[in-house]
């Protein structure tokens, strides 16, 4: 229906320009940062003694907390220009690329809107990055000490591959009540003058959606957001524990 309606890149490839850039701040920022405070947790142990598994929770919330917070700007503008072809004719902004998006929301709106439905992005990143890298680093370490036999190299692919679809499905359920938060209050129309705000914020929006449309509402969307994170998280967890330690440091 999208491709019939919008066209194969139109549709389907809606706002690239703003995922490119959110992926270039938000996910590069966590991944590093989480590395790199893992690496400076076992380098501070004695060599071969495990790191709580609370302890990777912490550091995977606190690198998704200052990556989102690094990559709201290109969040809003994803989901603006994702949202914009919904949108009755009169009412799009018809946005060329994020560049343009950032621009404009920043002149017609002001600055502090690039951080619009900030505390519902940065609560979902911090549960998001602390449930798929604390999940990632924890899972992998279980399943090389519970099944050697099926998994005999720590550092091997079949291994690490496991424990990234294992941390997306936990990462997926945590985040997706706030993935529908959050993009309903960034998406929300403008309101009109004299006419209220249609949610006045994350907590309004959660009650009138689950009011409306019940809890179910929270997880619309469960599979393609699974489907959008499992690759993602494979490829980008992968490559940042194998380069980790081709450089020198303990991996991930």
């Amino acid at each position: 229906k999208i491709v019939q309606r919008n066209g194969f890149i139109s549709g389907l490839y809606t706002g690239i320009s703003a995922a490119y850039l959110r992926q270039w701040t938000y996910g590069s920022c966590r991944v590093g940062i989480y590395a790199f405070l893992l690496d400076k947790v076992k380098a501070s142990q004695e060599p071969g003694t495990a790191i709580p598994f609370w302890k990777k929770l912490l550091m995977g919330s606190t690198s998704g907390a200052i990556g989102s917070m690094a990559g709201l700007p290109s969040e809003v503008a994803l989901v603006r220009m994702s949202a914009d072809s919904k949108l009755a004719p009169e009412m799009r902004r018809n946005y060329k690329n994020v560049v343009e998006c950032i621009t404009r929301i920043s002149k017609d709106e002001g600055v502090l809107n690039l951080w619009k439905g900030g505390a519902p992005t940065v609560i979902r990143a911090t549960l998001l990055s602390s449930a798929v890298l604390g999940c990632y680093s924890e899972t992998k370490e279980q399943l090389h000490a519970r099944f050697p036999a099926i998994f005999p190299n720590k550092d091997g692919i079949p291994l690490m591959f496991t424990a990234t679809m294992i941390a997306s499905v936990v990462a997926t359920a945590v985040s997706n009540p706030f993935d529908v938060v959050k993009s309903r209050v960034q998406n929300m129309p403008m309101p009109v003058a004299g006419e209220a705000a249609l949610y006045t914020g994350m907590r309004d929006c959660f009650i009138k959606s689950v009011k409306a449309e019940g809890p179910l509402v929270l997880y619309r969307g469960f599979v393609p957001s699974f489907v959008k994170l499992a690759p993602y998280t494979t490829l980008s967890l992968i490559l940042t524990d194998k380069l980790s330690k081709a450089m020198g440091f303990r991996g991930m």
